[in-house]
């Protein structure tokens, strides 16, 4: 059985390492958008990988070239046109398909936090809107990725304007398209460990130097370091504006879990059905 995945997240490397460990007849296709996610997947034990963002086009030759099984999508949970694509895909060829998705993690649970400063907004386009309707003063930390970031500099000058980015040429060369100053961008370092988080204290000197009173960021779940942003965040007294997830409409008929149990349970289900 030859099977596709949509990567680039912690997920599917447990993904690729879990299949590899239990499955050896099952061959691995997996895609992601940069060089380094395509490295971390070849570690992990997919046959192949694809290091490039695919269109449409691309994804039904991989599909009918490797005559392809099982499509699984684990991209990131703020990647809504590769999920849309690849549901509006499987409808088409009527392949199965199962969405892994990291499960959300709810401000409201994390101990102790102040609501008062928390604000949940749909884009990062409003998240800079809302700073300047509400006249929300002092220094932005950006927490929500490089390719988000212009959203928020349309509103926000640029000496209020921090940003942490992977240390990945593409994420420095936009910094810079976007002239985002050279002293307001803070590179981290990718781990080969995809399961390691920023912590709470690495997070807490960031802010400290910046001198942060607003983070912006995703709620990209405990896997995305999520929690131990806001857990900062709340001890220095910063407001914290989250981006919701996106709903994406397309997913309602669809196979979505969370944890490698049911994952496991329900690639059970398609081999038993495709023998």
């Amino acid at each position: 059985m030859n099977i596709f995945i949509m990567g680039g997240t912690a997920e599917s490397i447990e993904i690729i390492k879990y299949i590899k460990k239990k499955y050896s007849d099952i061959y691995l296709i997996t895609s992601t958008i940069t060089e380094y996610g395509a490295n971390i997947a070849k570690e992990a034990g997919s046959d192949e990988v694809i290091s490039r963002p695919l269109p449409k086009e691309d994804i039904l030759k991989v599909l009918d070239d490797y005559n392809i099984g099982l499509y699984i999508d684990a991209t990131h949970p703020f990647a809504e046109h590769v999920t849309r694509t690849a549901c509006n895909i499987v409808d088409e060829r009527k392949i199965p398909f199962i969405r892994f998705e990291r499960e959300s993690l709810y401000i409201e649970d994390i101990e102790n936090i102040n609501l008062d400063n928390v604000y949940h907004v749909d884009s990062f386009d409003d998240a800079g809107k809302l700073i300047v309707n509400n006249s929300i003063e002092g220094n932005v930390l950006h927490l929500g990725g490089i390719n988000t970031a212009g959203s928020v500099l349309k509103y926000i000058p640029p000496h209020k304007f921090y940003i942490r980015v992977l240390t990945v040429k593409s994420s420095i060369d936009k910094c810079r398209e976007l002239k985002i100053k050279e002293n307001h961008i803070f590179p981290m370092t990718a781990s080969k460990n995809k399961n390691k988080k920023i912590s709470k204290d690495e997070n807490l000197e960031l802010y400290k130097k910046v001198n942060a009173k607003i983070i912006l960021t995703k709620e990209s779940g405990d896997t995305g370091g999520f929690k131990e942003k806001i857990e900062a965040a709340n001890k220095l007294n910063i407001k914290i504006i989250i981006v919701n997830r996106p709903q994406i409409k397309e997913l309602k008929d669809k196979t979505v879990i969370s944890t490698i149990e049911e994952f496991d349970k329900e690639l059970n289900k398609i081999i038993s059905y495709l023998h």
